[in-house]
């Protein structure tokens, strides 16, 4: 688990390595492991200096996230403990950081006298990506040690800091190039023979002359960009604490802080939601040494908005791409957006000019179906029609190579249809990318009935390779997301003819903490899109099941959305911000009397359970219907592909944690006020019946 030695043969200097793959955690086994070690060099009177390193390329991924609120994290010795002992001791200790030191890590080498990194260490404290705040002296070491204004920034924003700044900003004390251990344990005998007291962190002074400014901007940025996450203006006031407080007292204010939000519920959630990511990765029913088709050249068809972006994942990732369309003038258009995106990147300072020519030297482009056949993968991004689609699949059915893999990127169609049109549906399958495709992180991976294991596999890993969280579903109408989107819209469409205002609705839901409501949510999609999907629907809707008219009957008056500058909002001319309409407000009064609906008040919060129950109850059927593998999948999807608040977990990790007894006693009420749309989902009914929950299935 870890081991201590002595480096070259000499006894001056005691090296201790952390080894506790895969990221040397700091677990309950680790730490009592690491004190002896440090108190055996601490006794032998023959060691001058201690070197604290990681076993492999990595220092210290931080503590085993597992164990929070657990016994085992509280064990003996506790990570303060040790951190205590290091940093008092009489003979220097460097931390030999040799790949990534990250929270509990990077405290731990906060804590020794000097700090050493290899060219390819990253430096970080990452707990507030975790609704969390580091619990052991980081909030109150590091701004001693690089000021308050760098502090502020690494801690609330949690993203790692490369080697080289890592040196300029003092986060650590040298870069080492070549023999990694050899330099640590010289520079250690160095640091002996200078003699001299060993510089402390945490007793170096701090000031900040700015200081009501610089925290009511962190304050500001942190409300803003960090909406309803608590953790980010915690760790803004244990920075503060800093500042105010002796050390000490800084270090039981942080401690308070960080128990509070340990036991949080955002904590919880986000935690979840790590880990659910993971998962989402592993196929239940395939092993992991499952063969994978192998990919490595790509081809897009249509050089829409989602053709381009499609092809920007696959250039961005570094793989050659080969962008198709039926007509020049589109190929151009498409081409020019990738262009401007990618220029867009530039402008911000967030990619250089010599990675854009790079990755747009890899996509290359064609008007011929022909061109596509050396392609280990086609993916069509096509109009949302079965008929268009099947012809594109019938063609790539004649020209792509045996074993290329041929996907969709439709997001409701079945699949199995389209497969079933080709020669080889084992090599079919869907791949639903998100819109901005090269923004947005979730992809859904659709399994149809006779797709190969292979090709699944070979998905799922695509996923990885060009930075996205691969979410494997079955198929079914709107497979996971659009699926359970639909009864969403639908209440929140309910909701307008029995009284609520379109500006009600939305804002409820964005109080909630969703990305955007759900009315202008469509209009940033397009209100066509979705009048597409309910007519193609419509022969299969029951006549006695209430219908809204009003999402109809905007679209009747040309008004798709942002796109035309007037959906369930109106728009300024170059501006996507949503202005109320007292027209649309109109409307839905003459759809509501036309339907005899007795309009009333309505309070926020029924607007939230009638939109939110709604995608629970649905998700519940969805978990019992296996189109989902997991009820975390479903957590997943929805958190990154529909805005649904990640301090919240995902539909039905809140469902846990409102209580699944208290959301189907609701379900049941809204079924007996309004009929079978509402009718509680089996499994709902069968955990809330039995005292379980969504993630005990």
């Amino acid at each position: 688990m870890l081991a201590s030695a002595n480096q070259g043969g000499d006894s001056d200097v005691a090296v201790i390595r952390l080894d506790n793959p895969p990221v040397n955690g700091l677990s309950h086994q680790v730490r009592p492991t690491v004190m002896a070690g440090l108190e055996a060099a601490l006794a032998d009177a023959a060691v001058k200096a201690i070197v604290l390193t990681g076993a492999g390329k990595i220092f210290c991924g931080g503590a085993d996230l597992r164990q929070f609120n657990t016994p085992a994290a509280s064990a003996t010795p506790s990570l303060q403990a040790l951190v205590e002992r290091i940093e008092a001791s009489p003979k220097p200790v460097v931390a030999a950081i040799d790949g990534i030191a990250y929270g509990g890590g990077f405290e731990l080498a906060l804590a020794c006298h000097y700090r050493l990194v290899s060219p390819q260490a990253k430096l970080a404290l990452p707990e507030v990506k975790l609704g969390l705040l580091p619990g052991c002296g980081g909030t109150q070491r590091l701004p001693r040690l690089i000021g308050v204004d760098a502090a502020l920034r690494i801690i609330v924003g949690g993203d790692p800091v490369a080697a080289l700044d890592a040196v300029r900003l003092g986060m650590a004390d040298v870069l080492i190039e070549g023999d990694f251990l050899a330099a640590a344990v010289a520079y250690a005998r160095r640091v002996v023979v200078t003699g001299g007291a060993h510089p402390v962190a945490a007793q170096r002074p701090i000031a900040l002359a700015d200081r009501q400014m610089v925290f009511t901007a962190a304050r500001e940025q942190a409300s803003k960009q960090k909406r309803g996450f608590p953790a980010p203006l915690a760790c803004i006031s244990c920075v503060e604490a800093a500042l105010d407080l002796p050390f000490e007292e800084g270090l039981k204010f942080e401690h308070q802080q960080f128990t509070a939000l340990l036991n949080g519920s955002e904590s919880k959630a986000l935690r979840h939601l790590f880990f659910a990511e993971r998962e989402a990765a592993k196929i239940v029913d395939l092993p992991s040494s499952q063969a994978r088709r192998p990919i490595t050249q790509v081809g897009v068809i249509g050089a829409g908005t989602m053709g381009a972006g499609i092809t920007m994942c696959f250039a961005n990732a570094g793989m050659p791409v080969i962008l198709m369309e039926a007509r020049r003038e589109a190929l151009e258009r498409g081409l020019a957006l990738i262009r401007k995106n990618y220029a867009a990147t530039v402008a911000k300072g967030k990619l250089s000019q010599e990675a854009l020519e790079s990755r747009l030297s890899i996509i290359s482009t064609t008007l011929d179906y022909q061109d596509l056949h050396d392609a280990d993968l086609v993916i069509e991004a096509v109009f949302e029609d079965m008929v268009v689609k099947k012809e594109v699949f019938q063609q790539l059915d004649q020209v792509c190579k045996p074993g290329a893999i041929m996907a969709s990127n439709t997001s409701r169609l079945d699949l199995n249809e389209i497969a079933a049109g080709t020669s080889r549906p084992q090599d079919v399958i869907g791949l639903h990318f998100f819109s901005p495709a090269n923004v947005m992180r979730l992809l859904e991976v659709v399994r149809g009935a006779a797709t190969a294991a292979d090709v699944v596999a070979g998905a799922m890993q695509l996923a990885k390779t060009i930075g996205k969280i691969g979410v494997l579903v079955g198929v079914c109408e709107g497979f996971v997301g659009n699926r359970m989107l639909t009864p969403y819209a639908r209440e929140a469409q309910f909701l307008l003819e029995e009284g609520a205002s379109v500006q009600q609705v939305d804002r409820a839901l964005y109080n909630f903490g969703m990305a955007m409501g759900p009315l202008a949510m469509a209009d940033m999609a397009g209100l066509d899109i979705a009048r597409a999907a309910r007519l193609r629907l419509a022969p299969t809707r029951p006549a006695h099941l209430r219908y809204s008219q009003v999402a109809d009957r905007i679209c009747d008056m040309g008004r798709f959305g942002q796109k035309t500058g007037a959906g369930f909002y109106r728009y300024e001319a170059g501006s996507r911000t949503p202005i109320p309409d007292p027209e649309i407000e109109a409307l839905i009064e003459r759809c509501a009397q036309e339907a005899q609906i007795q309009r009333r008040s309505l309070s926020q919060e029924e607007i939230v359970e009638r939109t939110i129950y709604a995608l629970i109850n649905e998700g519940a059927r969805i978990l019992e219907q296996g189109i989902a593998q997991r009820a975390s999948d479903i957590d997943t999807v929805y958190v990154n592909g529909y805005g649904f608040p990640a301090y919240r977990g995902g539909p039905l990790f809140y469902a846990d944690t409102v209580g699944l007894d208290k959301v189907y006693a609701r379900i049941c009420e809204y079924h007996r006020r309004h009929g079978e749309y509402w009718e509680p989902a089996p499994l709902l009914e069968r955990l809330a019946m039995t005292g379980k929950n969504f993630h005990g299935v």
